[in-house]
């Protein structure tokens, strides 16, 4: 029978045999989410013996693993805001990356009594679940072409208790009815219109990690011939659904900053701003609607 100590090795090496960054790392992490043990009680008990159907279903998932499954599909959690998400092979997993597009969302609304959302490409739902739970006075939509995907954000809405001020639509950019003249409430109008679209050009993607190339949704990843149809897309209708004085906060690509703040720019969007990353890249776009100006 193995231990927790030899189990753990064992993954380990299995994963570095395969060529997997950070073998040590995953193991670990399988390994503490097949068992439920912490750090610490492993390395008080890391000589306590493992049952042999808990092994082989460890050795199970690092088998998948090493097939270059993420590690997130495997145990359906993924950390995003501080705050667990579920996740499947139906979505994009949340990145840490991203996190500046909320934060810089969250700073937006600071002065806003009772903010209401707009999550375009909602996928997961973590973009407006986060930003519903820092702002308990906040509501929102989340929109998804993907009706897989938006059972994922569902979900993850109910888990969450924010599943009664968020309504998630599926829709191919503004086509749904919910977004029509007739459609959904009276005033569609927002104070904050947030994305995350697919923006990977399309010859690119067979260029990315096994990981995202072959594990992620190509749908989340693909924007087309050149990565930017997206935001010509939301750029182009997302007047019609602001407020005056509202945001609209893109996530990008680190080379198309410029791209999308002209866009932004010739749709008449103001105080246009470029926002890194914490390693230092370009990662946030965003501009405000022009406030109405009554004669």
């Amino acid at each position: 029978m193995q231990t927790l100590e030899s189990l753990l090795k064992k993954g380990t090496n299995i994963l570095k045999e395969n060529r997997l960054e950070e073998a040590g790392l995953d193991a670990w992490l399988l390994l503490e989410f097949k068992t439920g043990i912490n750090r610490a009680y492993y390395f008080a008990h890391g000589d306590e013996p493992v049952s042999d159907e808990t092994a082989a279903e460890y050795l199970e998932l690092i088998g998948r693993r090493a097939g270059h499954i993420p590690v997130q599909q495997l145990t359906h959690q993924a950390f995003f805001m501080g705050y667990e998400f579920y996740v499947n092979e139906n979505v994009l997993i949340p990145r840490q990356d991203t996190e500046t597009l909320v934060e810089e969302a969250l700073k937006r609304m600071e002065d806003m009594k009772e903010p209401e959302i707009l999550d375009m490409c909602t996928g997961s739902g973590c973009i407006l679940i986060s930003l519903l739970l820092e702002r308990e006075d906040a509501r929102g939509v989340g929109a998804d072409i993907s009706g897989s995907a938006l059972e994922v954000a569902e979900k993850n809405a109910k888990v969450l208790g924010v599943e009664n001020r968020a309504r998630f639509v599926e829709s191919d950019m503004f086509s749904a009815p919910y977004f029509c003249e007739k459609g959904g409430k009276e005033d569609r109008k927002y104070d904050i219109l947030i994305s995350n679209p697919p923006y990977i050009a399309t010859e690119e993607i067979e260029t990315l990690m096994e990981e995202v190339r072959l594990h992620d949704p190509r749908g989340a990843l693909d924007g087309r011939e050149d990565g930017l149809y997206f935001y010509r897309s939301i750029t182009s209708e997302a007047g019609k659904y602001l407020k005056p004085g509202g945001w609209l906060l893109y996530e990008i690509g680190c080379t198309q900053g410029s791209a999308v703040s002209d866009m932004m720019k010739e749709a008449g969007f103001t105080h246009i701003q470029v926002i890194k990353d914490l390693p230092g890249l370009d990662r946030v776009v965003i501009g405000q609607k022009q406030e109405e100006i009554h004669v």
